[in-house]
């Protein structure tokens, strides 16, 4: 799984979104913590990638940064 993290000032923040058949998950909160968990069904498995791509892209250009040994990849 992905994990992005933001770090500035006091805000230190991870979001992680991975994506199960027709499911987008996204597991997100303060870097320490075990997060929330969200989840959003779509009526296939390319609507779900869609919205992961186009979130992954969101996160980036917020400042986010992929963190991890999958990081890039």
């Amino acid at each position: 799984m992905r994990r992005f993290e933001f770090v500035d000032g006091n805000s230190s923040k991870f979001w992680m979104p991975e994506v199960q058949g027709a499911t987008f998950i996204v597991t997100y909160g303060r870097i320490g913590t075990a997060g929330q968990r969200k989840e959003k069904v779509f009526p296939d498995e390319d609507a779900a990638l869609k919205e992961y791509t186009k979130k992954v892209a969101e996160k980036v250009r917020e400042g986010y940064a992929e963190v991890g040994a999958e990081a890039g990849s």
